[in-house]
């Protein structure tokens, strides 16, 4: 496991050590101008991402989006510094300015690198682990991409073949999303992922032997990758060399991803803040910054000091890059005129667009039959993957029950899988039992570009994604989570499977849409909007959940505005409505059955279902009034969770049928019964909010 090169192809000279050096004392500064950050990774790490960016990766800092390129993620995001150096060394648009401003109001270096905010910057990293699912998931993406687009090339030869780097530091490695990211990429034989470890021992709380006793480098063999260490040099420095020869030999193994364990130490060569707990998430104070400059032959009376020698060398990727880009040109152009199908088709894609006529794919559903909305949907799957070449995706072992199954002749898996529908280039992801992994792998996927991806479990196991699925709305990814058994509906598994407070709790991340179709045709416009809306017409994109149900609910007539989140299903009879009533999801045919009591009773009574409480709010004042007329105060919100989402909807007089405890493990519509879901429960809401309006 050992790599010790004899020979190497490395060109490193005594101005490439400089410009590491020089990284180190940017990163000191940096931390210490701010007075808070992490410096010691940012420092011993220096010589490896510079390897990477100035001596093996293929980019062009000019296009930093360009198809062909690299893909590079810093999982250890605490330590962003490691990368906004090179960033600025590389000349990908920051400048010593921005070095400058790290981590203060408005600059183009937060304390954890954001995608979309500063141009390089692959993926938005912090939650450790996140980025090595994320990685995962762009390898992935790669290699369907490639499917899609030239299938039959030789491994290496086709443009679509590219490398996924990511830095992963010990923490990223202990938490457990982790663990299961890369035992998928084991599983997968991604060999088009490199995993550079860097194994300093040092965490917040000081050694990580307080921690962790195992040998990560045995658990990554047992996950089937290919595994190498690194050793430092004698004075504990990263060696460039060493490094560079086990990254040659990991893009070497095509049929397994690679993980490169390095030995550093932290905040290497600060004289007395090295190898201590203190140099991970503190400014090493002014004195041992200089003490350090002075080790390095850096003047200790300079701050952010940067040769024109230095600048001028490490520009030259700029110079790289343009080469090398033009290389990939004139291989695509050469693609592109062997491939004019596929050819049209790409551009399609990176376009942004969807193809012609794919709307008259979507099903429409027969009225009155009783349908489960995840039946529902992977009917609605299945009829755009027909058209939708880009949509892919699985779910966590649930496909049966999630109905996330697009082929069913077609899996995404490596070549070798004893599996008879076993491709590696399947439409059908088989995420395994790992719904946070899989969560982030998404991202991931949705980060790499040119596909469109779906992944679902049970709406109750959310709360194992939670954390990535926050990062998707932070970062505006357009990934659908597919969440069926979506209420105590779903019956005999009783609480613990049964979702209570999920539907509020995830309405409250910003920027993520929830969507809880009444029924079948609602969930096929559902569908259809998401789709609509991952079009560069839209703008910034979202993620999208789709809540949907297990039970069998009543279909309605196919009504567009369910597009617009909120819309009247029935409208009052016999005068102005003098109750309205809000329903989604399978609880909305209760808010139905609760109006014909009313109506029979000659109250006048309006129902409004609401799928989609986001897109709702999106529409204009003048639309949401004649939704829900100010005028009405009377109104009842029915919905088989907490009711959190609700009060600002029903008012001081309105009435919410709501759930406030955990479920019980019994036949849904007991449940339903039992825990006052019924159309009389309703029917008595409403006069109670009409007597109540009336005060």
């Amino acid at each position: 496991m050992s790599t010790k090169p004899t020979t190497t192809d490395l060109e490193w000279t005594e101005l490439d050590q400089r410009a590491v050096d020089t990284a180190r004392i940017l990163a000191a500064d940096a931390v210490q101008k701010v007075g808070n950050g992490h410096p010691g990774t940012a420092m011993s790490l220096a010589p490896a991402a510079y390897t990477l960016f100035q001596k093996v990766m293929r980019h062009d800092p000019a296009d930093a989006d360009w198809t062909g390129r690299d893909r590079f993620v810093l999982s250890a995001g605490h330590s962003s510094l490691t990368l906004y150096t090179q960033l600025y060394l590389a000349g990908f648009g920051l400048e010593l300015d921005d070095l400058k401003a790290f981590r203060t109001w408005g600059s183009k270096t937060p304390g954890h690198p954001e995608y979309g905010h500063t141009v390089g910057v692959e993926t938005t990293t912090g939650p450790l682990g996140q980025g090595v699912a994320n990685a995962v998931g762009m390898a992935m993406a790669a290699r369907y991409e490639r499917g899609l687009f030239d299938p039959e090339a030789a491994p290496g030869t086709s443009p679509f073949d590219h490398f996924v780097y990511c830095i992963a530091g010990d923490g990223c490695l202990q938490e457990g999303i982790s663990a299961e990211a890369s035992s998928t990429a084991g599983h997968q034989k991604l060999g088009n992922l490199i995993l550079l470890w860097d194994d300093n021992h040092i965490s917040i709380e000081g050694d990580t032997e307080t921690a962790v006793s195992e040998d990560t480098m045995k658990r990554y063999e047992a996950y089937g990758w290919h595994v190498q260490r690194v050793e430092p040099k004698e004075n504990g420095d990263l060696d460039p060399e060493a490094l560079f020869a086990a990254i040659q030999a990991a893009r070497a193994e095509t049929s397994r991803p690679s993980f490169i364990a390095m030995r550093s130490i932290i905040a290497w060569p600060a004289p007395n803040a090295q190898n201590t707990e203190a140099a991970h998430g503190s400014a090493l104070g002014d004195e041992e910054v200089a003490a350090t400059k002075r080790v390095l032959g850096f003047d200790p009376e300079k701050s952010f000091e940067v040769s024109d020698e230095v600048i001028g060398h490490t520009r030259r990727a700029l110079d790289r890059g343009r080469e090398a880009r033009a290389k990939w040109e004139k291989q695509f152009q050469e693609w592109r005129s062997a491939n004019p199908e596929r050819a049209a088709e790409f551009d399609r894609i990176a376009a942004g667009e969807l193809p012609a006529g794919w709307e008259e794919k979507l099903p429409v559903f027969e009225t009155g039959k009783g349908v489960a909305t995840r039946a529902a949907s992977g009917k609605v799957l299945q009829a755009l993957g027909a058209v939708v070449p880009e949509l892919w995706g699985g779910s966590a072992d649930l496909a049966g029950s999630n109905n996330t199954t697009i082929d069913k002749t077609s899996s995404f898996l490596p070549a070798g899988n004893p599996l008879p529908e076993a491709d590696p280039y399947g439409r059908t992801i088989h995420f395994g039992i790992r719904e946070h992994a899989m969560a982030a792998e998404m991202n991931g996927i949705a980060l790499h570009g040119n596909t469109r991806i779906f992944g679902g479990t049970f709406l109750v196991f959310s709360d194992y994604m939670r954390n990535a699925v926050r990062l998707s709305a932070l970062m505006h990814l357009p990934v659908t989570y597919v969440w069926t058994h979506d209420s105590i509906g779903l019956g005999e598994d009783g609480p613990t499977h049964q979702p209570v407070e999920h539907l509020a709790s995830l309405r409250a991340i910003p920027g993520l849409n929830v969507v809880r179709p009444a029924d079948a045709n609602e969930t096929s416009i559902a569908w259809r909007e998401v789709l609509r809306r991952w079009t560069k017409e839209f703008g910034k994109g979202a993620p999208h959940g789709l809540a949907l149900t297990r039970q069998g609910v009543p279909t309605y007539d196919w009504n567009d505005d369910a597009a617009r989140g909120g819309y009247v299903l029935f409208d009052a009879e016999g005068g102005e409505p003098q109750v309205v009533l809000i329903a989604t999801g399978s609880e909305v045919h209760l808010a139905v059955g609760a109006r014909e009591q009313l109506q029979a009773a000659g109250v006048p009574t309006r129902v409004v279902s609401m799928p989609c409480v986001e897109w709702f709010e999106e529409q204009d004042q003048g639309y949401r009034d004649a939704v829900l007329p100010p005028s009405v105060k009377a109104r009842v919100a029915v919905e088989a969770g907490i009711g959190l989402t609700w009060h600002r909807y029903v008012g001081d007089a309105g009435r919410i049928v709501s759930l406030e405890h955990f479920g019980a493990s019994a036949d849904g519509k007991v449940l339903f019964r039992e825990f006052g879901f019924t159309a009389e429960a309703v029917a008595a809401a409403a006069r109670e909010s009409i007597e109540a309006a009336a005060r």
